[in-house]
């Protein structure tokens, strides 16, 4: 039975330590320069609606270093932008392809399109949720701290698919997670709420950015303005201004805090040159993450299947 990546929630918690362990192992093997490829013959299909950088070359790079094939679709090249249906759609690609990365905006879409398909799909962002992005920023915390128990991560910023993301993998994993946005800007109204109901969870949301880095292990930030949100662009730069990741915020975090961000990074607004290029920045880390992130669910996905 195939099985898809389309929230964190998709994994159990073991799953994800072990998508961990197998990332940082691959990881391994090619700074050994070890061939890996047990994708030989396979073929994956990349259908984006939104432009990307990270999540298209870490899927490209990583599928052809696996010994697979990987085949990039824009929705505005393919018969869905002519009124061709979801599910049509769907069920074609299913009988040419083994796996399916999608990145679009609704969250709906994307589970249209693998509930109709016969293959696995990997949500690749949606205005909802960006699962595998997280993934590879826990792989990360991992690699630098030694593990997630004890920390405390801040996220501060806009309750994006982002920050939706990190409650899910809090939630599954038991970490504690504090969260600081603007009133108004706040994460998905049912996983909040779910974090909040949840007995077990270890989730704080606030919209005070001070607060939340605090002796905090990880600070981690995103851009303001997400894909499709630029009319809104001068309302948000005068509501998030006081949610830049600067020198002032890490002086309250411990003295080993850790800065992410998951790019692309508007320098000057979100974050600081100063923060990004700093001795505290593992930016360009979580960002090499990525690919060996998505090898490794690559590799789960379409081997299970």
């Amino acid at each position: 039975m195939k099985k898809d990546l389309l929230s964190i929630n998709s994994l159990s918690k073991q799953e994800i330590e072990e998508l961990i362990a197998h990332a940082t192992s691959l990881k391994k093997k090619q700074k050994a320069s070890k061939p890996h490829k047990p994708l030989k013959g396979k073929m994956l299909g990349m259908l984006f609606e939104k432009p990307s950088t990270r999540t298209r070359v870490s899927f490209e790079v990583g599928m052809l270093q696996l010994g697979g094939h990987a085949l990039y679709m824009s929705c505005k090249d393919m018969q869905l932008s002519r009124g061709e249906s979801v599910e049509d759609t769907a069920r074609v690609l299913s009988s040419y392809l083994d796996g399916m990365v999608i990145r679009t905006f609704f969250q709906h879409t994307l589970e249209t399109f693998a509930h109709y398909a016969t293959i696995p799909v990997i949500n690749g962002l949606t205005d909802l949720l960006h699962p595998c992005q997280v993934l590879s920023d826990i792989m990360t915390i991992v690699e630098k701290k030694g593990g997630l128990k004890k920390l405390k991560i801040a996220y501060i910023g806009d309750g994006n698919n982002v920050a939706n993301s990190w409650i899910n993998a809090s939630l599954t994993l038991g970490f504690y997670l504090h969260l600081a946005c603007p009133k108004g800007y706040e994460p998905d109204q049912h996983i909040a709420e779910k974090a909040k109901t949840d007995v077990l969870s270890q989730i704080n949301l606030s919209s005070d950015p001070f607060e939340a880095a605090q002796d905090a292990d990880i600070i981690n930030t995103d851009t303001w303005v997400s894909m499709g949100q630029e009319n809104e662009y001068q309302k948000r730069m005068e509501v998030f201004k006081n949610y830049q990741v600067n020198s002032s915020l890490l002086k309250v975090a411990k003295k080993d805090v850790l800065v992410m961000h998951c790019l692309p990074a508007h320098r000057g607004k979100e974050i600081t040159d100063e923060v990004a290029d700093g001795r505290h920045s593992i930016i360009f880390d979580q960002a090499e993450n990525r690919l060996h992130m998505q090898k490794a669910i690559l590799e789960k996905l379409l081997t299970e299947h």
